[in-house]
C-alpha cells in the first residue's frame, strides 16, 4: 500500500472511568503528530465521558455493544487506517509508525501486534503466548491484540457485524478472505483484570467454549448470555 498516513484510534467504553484516562493519555504523542482519537461511549454512567472528551478528537454517544460502538467510530473516522483499541490497552510510543510501516512496505491492508498482559504473573504469559501462537496460524485476531486495516479495505468486507459478541472473530474471518494479516511483534498490554476476577482457568475454558460454540455455529446472542455484556 501507498499514500496512507493518518490513524483514527477508535475506543469503545462503558464504565471505565478507571482506565480510559491513562490509556488515552498515553495516545497523546500520537495526537500530535496527526493522527485522530474517537472514544465511541455506550451510555456510561460514570465519569467515562468527562475524563475522555479532552483528550479525544471527538467523543460519540452509541448503543451499547462493542461491534455497534466500533462501528459508529469507523464511520466517523478520517483516518486511511482504523485502529480498534480496548479502554484499558497500552501501547508502544512509536505503535503509529509501526502500523503506517509495515502497511506501506507490502500489500496487506489489515495486522494486529501481539498481546501481554498487566498483573497476573506466569499464568498470563503463558495465556499470552498462546493466543499470540494461535493469531499467527489462524490468522484471527483478537480485540486485545490491536486490530488495524486501512479505512478502504474496512468498507468493502462491511465493517463490523451487528453482533453481540465474537464480533474481531466474525470481522477477522472476512479481512482473511483478502490476505494474512501483517502480524507485529511489537506488543500492546492490556489489563489482566478479567482473568484475574474470574480465575485463570475459568476464563481459559470458558474463552474457548465460546469460540467452539462460535465456530459450530450457536447464535452470538446465545453466547453473549454466557459471557456477559459490555465492550470488552
Amino acid at each position: 500500500m501507498s499514500d496512507i498516513q493518518r490513524l483514527s484510534v477508535i475506543v469503545p467504553t462503558l464504565n471505565e472511568a478507571a482506565v480510559i484516562g491513562d490509556t488515552l493519555a498515553a495516545l497523546q504523542p500520537m495526537r500530535s503528530r496527526g493522527h485522530e482519537i474517537i472514544v465511541v461511549d455506550g451510555g456510561s454512567s460514570d465519569a467515562t465521558a468527562g475524563i475522555a472528551r479532552p483528550l479525544a478528537d471527538r467523543l460519540l454517544p452509541a448503543a451499547r455493544g462493542r461491534a455497534r460502538q466500533l462501528q459508529t467510530g469507523a464511520g466517523a473516522a478520517q483516518g486511511d487506517i482504523l485502529w480498534f483499541l480496548h479502554a484499558d490497552t497500552g501501547v508502544p510510543p512509536d505503535a503509529d509508525r509501526l502500523i503506517v510501516n509495515a502497511l506501506q512496505a507490502g500489500d496487506r491492508e489489515w495486522g494486529r501486534f501481539e498481546v501481554g498482559f498487566t498483573g497476573g504473573g506466569p499464568g498470563m504469559r503463558l495465556v499470552a503466548a498462546g493466543m499470540n501462537l494461535r493469531s499467527c496460524l489462524s490468522g484471527i485476531a483478537t480485540g486485545d491484540q490491536g486490530i488495524f486495516i486501512s479505512r478502504g479495505l474496512f468498507g468493502r468486507i462491511g465493517g463490523y457485524p451487528d453482533i453481540p459478541l465474537m464480533e474481531d472473530v466474525a470481522l477477522c474471518r472476512k479481512l482473511r478472505r483478502e490476505s494474512r494479516p501483517v502480524c507485529l511483534h511489537e506488543r500492546v498490554y492490556t489489563s489482566a483484570r478479567r482473568w484475574q476476577a474470574n480465575g485463570y482457568l475459568c476464563t481459559v475454558l470458558l474463552m474457548w467454549g465460546l469460540r467452539l460454540g462460535y465456530f459450530l455455529g450457536v447464535p452470538p446472542a446465545t453466547l453473549a448470555k454466557y459471557y456477559g455484556t459490555g465492550p470488552r
